[in-house]
């Protein structure tokens, strides 16, 4: 199996303990979720202690019970000594991924990557957010990233869907619509 549907088979599984527990576990979930995703996606050390198969599934459960001792619910604790008796612990960072959408998709808001030219004050975060969720018809978590290269407009990306407005793409659009063009006979001469 694929580890993109393995990862979504646990994030639908963990969705359904939290809807269990109370609605505000499905944010609480997700962020002990994330914390532990980005722990093993930032230090080298722990995501190797946990992959490797040197270090007995019982170290690495009480490790994670360790980690995790009163800063995640004990559901979700259950929920990771699964995923390592499973031996899938490897696929955390997908797991987190795969959840966030899930949740977002549930909570109706949609998580847009914005490129542009220069770093954007808050007036203009807010007046692009407020421009995509009109658009969109949903809450927008808009993350912003500069590129000094653009030469203006933006570049955003939905999920897999991305939309060019840069100066660039509309200067390489015309560009390539000139020539194209086929001009009359009478004015070639």
């Amino acid at each position: 199996m694929r580890a993109e549907i393995i990862a979504r088979n646990y994030a639908e599984t963990l969705m359904a303990l939290a809807e269990r527990q109370r609605p505000a576990a499905l944010e609480e979930f997700g962020g002990a979720l994330d914390e532990l995703a980005g722990m093993l996606q930032t230090d080298p050390r722990t995501r190797q202690f946990l992959e490797t198969p040197r270090v007995r599934p019982e170290q690495k459960k009480e490790a994670l019970r360790q980690a995790l001792a009163g800063r995640a619910p004990e559901m979700f604790v259950r929920f990771v000594m699964v995923l390592v008796d499973k031996r899938r612990q490897s696929l955390l960072p997908e797991v987190a991924q795969a959840y966030r959408a899930l949740v977002d998709q549930r909570m109706g808001r949609a998580r847009v990557d914005v490129t542009i030219s220069h770093a954007p004050d808050d007036a203009l975060q807010q007046e692009i957010q407020r421009g995509l969720e009109a658009q969109l018809g949903r809450t927008v978590i808009p993350t912003f990233r500069v590129a000094p290269d653009l030469l203006g407009g933006m570049v955003l990306r939905l999920g897999d869907e991305i939309l060019d407005g840069s100066v660039r793409s509309r200067a390489s659009a015309l560009r390539r619509r000139l020539m194209e063009t086929q001009m009359p006979l009478a004015a070639r001469e």
